[in-house]
């Protein structure tokens, strides 16, 4: 089945991916240097 180009998500599942995008968790950048070298260590 092919889908009319323009055609909208369900409105359910577009409200799962804004709250998916709404509860990620941001990391800061010092956060992020001490993930990556705690992954070089272990």
């Amino acid at each position: 089945m092919r889908q009319k180009s323009g055609q909208q998500k369900p409105t359910a599942d577009k409200a799962i991916d804004d709250i998916c995008r709404a509860t990620r968790k941001s990391y800061s950048a010092e956060e992020k240097i001490r993930i990556v070298l705690e992954g070089l260590r272990g």
